[in-house]
């Protein structure tokens, strides 16, 4: 009764909450724009897909360490930056040896035929892998649109959207019907410049007012999007992209003005400052920050699918579980990109990733959904917190880097030995490895009526105040207890709340 009660009351506080979002009329300034809460989905979702696809799929080349679906800059520019030390000779060399000099970046697009892409097979994929929201690239820096948009053909004079050229297909279209239709949110990254847009590159404010503000309505209003992912804001200040604008005709005018989120990419100089949530990139360190927030990485060290990595280079299945349960104890979500080849498919060895993960989470998945950031994020062992990530020989960090941080401790350093989550009166401790025939949960004290249970097996422990400590017994371990998943990381829940001594 009492559940069925607390239940009904969150309805009604979340219809309230969109209510309000509903009413408020949104001024072009941030102060009033900062203002708009963010729709609560999101924060409870904490695992989500991220998608980057376009004509730079089919070279999917790289260097090591760097970005994939930056090809087009790489070759142009002539430089490269990144995880590694780079000459910028290294995407010329391979775009003569491979294609020849005489092959334009925009030959790429005729190439790009998504011959084997099934929305519908992704969405099972994801929705298997326990993400509770998808996002994929509608336009990225080379200004190509995965729909039929004319404003990318038009002012640049060649065939330059996926429904005249390569796919001849509303990608983001199927795209977005497949996901929703899964259950799942939808979500759409868009890049405000244009590396080569002729109206861009002599800075001409007609790019904002005749290409980004009506290319972007036009985006938000025939796909509905649950999120938007704006990037490519940093070479422009706000009396260029007017940002500001387009924001309270997003908030007050769109048809998706009442839930869609966004992020903080919209003008040079505020990220972490201005929009809806915060974003990172490849996070190593610790965040605090006071607002909900998003780290995105890719499973290895590009976004878009680079065949020129090596499994070294791929995150394992514990590896990407430790990460989401890291960034959900500072309070974050965690978006893992899975860049598809350029016929559509998701690479078998990403499939892996996500399958492995979503077996995880459907035992562990209440320590990480919905949840919050507690008092401590961590419980270090005694030792020096500064790791030293890159392996010899590399100049750019591999795969399974925080796997140095939880399991595999190195001479005199500290490892994190618990990752702390909580949820109403519940607490939940998440340990990368088996604790031994005891846990020690530090500078913590229990209420008399608290239970503490293993996730893993639902069975119920045998615990004691000791001091500033609580001592936890385990049973003695029996993999043969546990499915194969279950080894990523266990989780103890602690429930009917607890304090600090």
């Amino acid at each position: 009764m009492i559940k069925s009660l607390k239940n009904v009351l969150l309805v009604i506080a979340l219809l309230l909450l969109q209510n309000t979002v509903a009413q408020q009329v949104y001024t072009p300034n941030w102060e009033s724009l900062d203002s708009r809460p963010v729709a609560p989905w999101f924060e409870q979702a904490k695992f989500g897909i991220f998608i980057h696809w376009g004509p730079y799929s089919v070279p999917s080349w790289s260097p090591k360490g760097t970005y994939e679906e930056w090809y087009l800059e790489w070759y142009t520019s002539k430089s490269v930056f990144g995880n590694g030390t780079f000459t910028g000779k290294e995407i010329p060399e391979f775009h003569q040896k491979t294609y020849g000099s005489d092959f334009n970046y925009i030959d790429f697009a005729k190439m790009w035929k998504a011959e084997l892409y099934d929305p519908s097979k992704w969405a099972e994929l994801f929705k298997k892998s326990g993400a509770r929201y998808v996002v994929m690239t509608s336009k990225h820096h080379d200004g190509f649109a995965l729909w039929p948009n004319h404003h990318a053909t038009e002012t640049r004079g060649y065939l330059w959207n996926s429904m005249v050229t390569g796919p001849k297909r509303d990608l983001v279209g199927d795209f977005v019907q497949a996901i929703k239709a899964a259950g799942l949110k939808a979500g759409l990254y868009y890049s405000l410049y244009e590396w080569y847009h002729p109206w861009y590159r002599i800075g001409s404010k007609k790019f904002v007012a005749d290409y980004y503000h009506p290319q972007f309505k036009e985006l938000v209003t025939n796909y509905q999007p649950d999120l938007i992912y704006a990037d490519g804001e940093w070479e422009k200040d706000d009396d260029y992209w007017n940002s500001k604008e387009l924001l309270a005709w997003l908030f007050n005018e769109s048809p998706v003005k009442d839930h869609v989120v966004i992020n903080d990419r919209w003008v040079k100089g505020q990220r972490h400052k201005h929009g809806g949530f915060y974003t990172t990139e490849y996070l190593r360190e610790v965040i605090n920050f006071d607002k909900p927030w998003e780290e995105i990485r890719g499973m290895g060290l590009s976004f878009g699918y680079n065949r020129n990595e090596d499994l070294e280079d791929y995150n394992s299945a514990q590896s990407l579980i430790l990460m989401l349960a890291d960034i959900v104890s500072q309070g974050g979500n965690l978006c893992i990109n899975v860049g598809p080849t350029a016929a559509g498919k998701i690479p078998v060895i990403m499939q892996e990733r996500l399958i492995q993960i979503g077996k995880w989470l459907e035992t562990n998945g209440e320590a990480i959904y919905g949840t919050r950031k507690w008092k401590r994020t961590y419980q270090w062992s005694k030792g020096d917190r500064n790791f030293k990530l890159l392996k010899e020989g590399h100049s750019y960090v591999q795969g399974d880097y925080i796997l140095k941080q939880t399991i595999h401790q190195q001479e005199g350093k500290a490892i994190k030995e618990l990752f702390f989550t909580s949820k109403l009166k519940n607490l939940y401790a998440i340990s990368p490895k088996w604790p031994g025939k005891e846990l020690i949960i530090k500078n913590l004290n229990l209420n008399k009526d608290s239970a503490i249970f293993l996730l893993a097996t639902g069975e119920k422990l045998h615990y004691q105040n000791s001091g500033k400590n609580v001592l936890i017994d385990l049973p003695e371990y029996d993999p043969n207890h546990y499915k194969p998943e279950d080894h990523y990381a266990y989780v103890f829940k602690i429930t009917n709340g607890a304090s600090s001594p």
